[in-house]
C-alpha cells in the first residue's frame, strides 16, 4: 500500500511539475483554460519555477562561456540577483492584477500569478543544459546558443501573453494594450518606491542628527 501511495504521489508530482508545464507550451489556449478554472496550477510549483529561475540566473552568471560572458563570477551579488528578479515579478504581477481590475479582467491575483510563474518553464527547462553546453562551443557555434536562448525566452514571453490573454478573457488587442499599461503601472510602482525609501533614508538621517545634537549637548 505505501509502495502505490509513493508511486501515485510520483506520478502527481511528475504530473504538476513537468507534464502539465510542457501541455502549456504546446496547448497554452486548452492549458490556461485549465490552469485557471480546473486549478491544474499549483502555487507551490510557481514558487518551484521562480527559486528555479533565480538560480538559473545566479547559474548563467557564474558557468556561461567566456567566449560570451564578459562577466566576472568574483563580482556576483546573489542577493542583487534574487531581488532583482522578484522585484521585477511581483511588479509585474502587481501591476497587472492593478490595470485589469480596471480594464474587467476575470483573473484573479493568484491566477496572474500562475501564468507569470509558469511562464518561466522553457527558460529553467533548457537555459541549464544550454548554459553548460555553451563551455564546449566554439566562437562560430556561439550563435546557435545565442538563437536557443534567445528562443527560450520568446517561448516564455508568449506563454506569458497568451496566459494573460486567457485568464482574463481578452481579445488581441486588449491583452496588447493590457502589457503597455501592465509596464506603466510597473514603472509608477517604481517610482513610488524609489520615493518611499528616498523620504524614510532622510527621515533617518534627519532623526539621527536630531540624536547627535542632542547628546553633544
Amino acid at each position: 500500500m505505501k509502495k502505490m501511495n509513493f508511486k501515485l504521489k510520483l506520478k502527481n508530482f511528475w504530473q504538476d511539475i513537468f507534464k502539465f508545464p510542457a501541455y502549456l507550451i504546446f496547448h497554452p489556449f486548452d492549458g490556461f483554460y485549465e490552469l485557471k478554472k480546473e486549478r491544474k496550477g499549483k502555487v507551490w510549483v510557481g514558487m518551484t519555477f521562480l527559486i528555479l529561475f533565480i538560480l538559473f540566473r545566479i547559474h548563467q552568471y557564474l558557468n556561461e562561456s567566456i567566449i560570451i560572458n564578459h562577466r566576472n563570477p568574483n563580482n556576483l551579488n546573489t542577493m542583487t540577483e534574487v531581488l532583482t528578479v522578484l522585484i521585477v515579478f511581483v511588479l509585474f504581477v502587481l501591476g497587472n492584477w492593478s490595470v485589469t481590475t480596471l480594464m474587467s479582467g476575470k483573473g484573479k491575483l493568484k491566477d496572474i500569478f500562475l501564468v507569470t510563474s509558469y511562464a518561466l518553464f522553457p527558460i529553467i527547462l533548457i537555459g541549464f543544459p544550454a548554459v553548460y553546453i555553451s563551455n564546449f562551443l566554439t566562437i562560430e557555434e556561439m550563435g546557435l546558443y545565442s538563437l536557443t536562448m534567445g528562443i527560450t525566452y520568446f517561448m516564455a514571453g508568449w506563454m506569458l501573453f497568451l496566459g494573460i490573454l486567457n485568464i482574463h478573457e481578452y481579445g488581441l488587442l486588449k491583452t496588447v494594450v493590457t502589457f503597455i499599461l501592465t509596464v506603466v503601472a510597473m514603472a509608477f510602482m517604481a517610482f513610488l518606491g524609489l520615493l518611499f525609501f528616498d523620504v524614510i533614508q532622510k527621515l533617518i538621517a534627519f532623526i539621527t542628527s536630531i540624536y547627535n545634537e542632542l547628546r553633544l549637548r
